[in-house]
C-alpha cells in the first residue's frame, strides 16, 4: 500500500469522523445564532508560502454539511504558493460555511504544511535521490500525512507492518545470530521486500552476499554513509536515517545513498497558515 490512493469513500468517511469530533454532540451552537438564509461568497488565503494539498477534504467536509455550498477550487493540489494567494471560494449559507470552517482548515493547513516541508528536503537533493516518510505518523492519519509527502514530491515506501519486512535493531538486539533473522525472512518472502537495518560497517559485513533488497543505514556519519555506499556496490537499495535535516540533507545525499527516510516530516512538521475570509 505504499502507493497512496484516495478514494472516494476514504474522503468521506475521514471527512465524516473529523466534521462529528468537531460537532458532538449538539452542532455548532455558535453559528446557529445566525441568520438561517444568508449567503456569503468567503475565500480561502494561504497566509504563508508552500505546497498546497488537502483541498479535495476541505471541499468533501463543506458538502457533507450542506450540498448547495460551492466550493471552487482556484489552485490544483501540489501546486505552488505564496502569502496571499486565494486558494479556494466557497458560497453558501454562512452558517453552515461556519460550521466546517475549522475541520476544512485543519485539512488544507496540516497536509499543505507536510508537502511544503517536504518539497524543501526533495529540492535539495536533486534528482537521484529519493525523500521518502516513514511510519511515525499520527495514529489514524496516516494515509493523509502519506498523501501530504506524495504532494510535496516524496516518496511513500513503506505503509505499515505487513508491506516489508523490516530487521531493525531491536529485532537484531534479540538474537545472537541476526543474520538467521534474515535467513528466516528470505524463507518466508513469499513477494515481499526485505530491508535490513545496520548502525555499523561491521554489521553490514555480515549480511552482504544474502538475498534482500534494502539496507538502512541508520544514524551513520557522512564518513561511514560513503564507506557503506562502496562496499554494498549497487548491489543493494541504500537508504539512509536518523537525524536528517536541512542542514545536513545535501552531505546526505552526496554519499550515494538512493533515498533518504525522514521521520520529521510527518510527525512534527508544521502547519502552513491558511485562512477563510468573509
Amino acid at each position: 500500500m505504499s502507493n497512496i490512493q484516495l478514494s472516494k469513500q476514504f474522503i468521506k468517511s475521514t471527512c465524516k469522523l473529523a466534521l462529528n469530533e468537531d460537532l458532538y454532540p449538539s452542532g455548532d451552537i455558535t453559528s446557529d445564532l445566525l441568520q438561517n438564509n444568508l449567503i456569503k461568497k468567503v475565500k480561502m488565503i494561504s497566509n504563508q508560502k508552500g505546497i498546497l494539498g488537502g483541498l479535495i477534504f476541505a471541499r468533501e467536509t463543506f458538502k457533507l454539511i450542506d450540498k448547495k455550498i460551492k466550493f471552487k477550487i482556484k489552485k490544483q493540489e501540489g501546486s505552488q504558493i505564496k502569502k496571499g494567494t486565494i486558494v479556494a471560494e466557497i458560497e453558501g449559507n454562512l452558517k453552515h460555511i461556519l460550521t466546517g470552517e475549522r475541520v476544512a482548515l485543519n485539512f488544507v493547513s496540516h497536509i499543505s504544511g507536510i508537502a511544503s516541508k517536504t518539497n524543501e528536503f526533495v529540492r535539495n537533493v536533486g534528482k537521484k535521490t529519493k525523500i521518502c516518510c516513514t511510519r511515525k505518523t499520527i495514529p489514524n492519519l496516516r494515509v493523509i500525512q502519506k498523501y501530504g509527502v506524495k504532494l510535496g514530491g516524496g516518496t511513500n515506501h513503506r505503509f505499515n507492518l505487513s508491506d516489508e519486512f523490516l530487521i531493525k535493531d531491536n529485532h537484531i538486539s534479540s538474537e545472537k545470530n541476526f543474520e538467521n533473522l534474515i535467513k528466516k525472512a528470505i524463507k518466508n518472502k513469499k513477494g515481499r521486500k526485505i530491508t535490513v537495518e545496520v548502525d555499523n560497517i561491521m554489521q553490514l559485513r555480515k549480511i552482504i552476499g544474502l538475498n534482500f533488497e534494502t539496507v538502512l543505514l541508520d544514524n551513520m556519519s557522512i564518513k561511514n554513509l560513503k564507506a557503506a555506499v562502496k562496499l554494498i556496490k549497487g548491489n543493494y537499495i541504500t537508504e539512509a536515517s536518523g537525524g536528517v535535516n536541512l542542514n545536513n540533507i545535501k552531505k546526505i545525499a552526496s554519499t550515494g545513498v538512493d533515498r533518504v527516510s525522514i521521520g520529521m516530516l510527518t510527525q512534527s512538521v508544521s502547519a502552513i497558515d491558511i485562512k477563510l475570509e468573509v
